[in-house]
């Protein structure tokens, strides 16, 4: 799945990164770009390194315990 798409990225090559011993944000940000464009990818980027087990302190994510609310606005023609 690609969890970057500004650096066209995957959780696969994260991983990886990971295998050959990045074992902090800022390296994964370094070698791969991650979070370097626009940055909406960085909390699933550290979701990615808590799964592997990087980061004891959950790489400093912040999970949302209630839904978020989301408004949708029709576009009315002119």
């Amino acid at each position: 799945m690609i969890v970057c798409v500004c650096k066209s990225v995957s959780d696969r090559k994260i991983r990886a990164a990971i295998a050959e011993g990045i074992d902090t944000f800022d390296e994964l940000q370094f070698e791969l770009g991650v979070a370097t464009c626009c940055g909406k990818c960085e909390e699933s980027v550290r979701d990615v390194m808590a799964q592997s087990g990087v980061c004891q302190s959950q790489c400093g994510v912040e999970h949302h315990t209630h839904a978020i609310p989301v408004t949708f606005y029709e576009r009315k023609a002119a």
